[in-house]
């Protein structure tokens, strides 16, 4: 003979002064609205990138070693980030000899100063609404 189970009670609703309790609780635990933020220029935002473009918007032209020693970073390291700014037509490089030792001249394009402006206005937006929101 077969046994019949007890009946489960569904979830009873609880009282509404209970609900709004618990709405309460949630909005007080709810994370906090993030703020709308500027997209930054990912290609500048990278250190030895902003180094870089920062250290050629204040000098005329930086040589290879000049830009080495300011940075404090390896050749190989350096090599690859200006690379990847001259290939945006962030920075141009001049090679050439002086007497037989070979030099790497950079200068920051007119289209690299206007990224470098974009992206000092991004970041001065992310400090004021951060301020606001803090």
């Amino acid at each position: 003979m077969a046994r019949a189970l007890p009946s489960r009670r569904k979830h009873a609703k609880p009282e509404p002064h209970v609900r709004e309790k618990v709405r309460e609780q949630a909005r007080e635990h709810a994370p906090a609205r993030a703020p709308e933020l500027p997209e930054l220029d990912r290609l500048i935002h990278e250190r030895i990138r902003l180094g870089i473009v920062s250290a050629l918007a204040t000098n005329d032209s930086l040589s290879f070693n000049d830009l080495k020693r300011v940075l404090k970073t390896t050749d190989g390291n350096l090599s690859v980030h200006a690379r990847k700014l001259e290939e945006a037509q962030y920075v141009s490089c001049v090679k050439f000899f002086e007497g037989r030792v070979p030099r790497t001249e950079y200068r920051l394009t007119t289209t690299g100063r206007r990224a470098l402006a974009e992206y000092l206005d991004q970041m001065e937006e992310w400090i004021r609404v951060t301020r606001e929101e803090g």
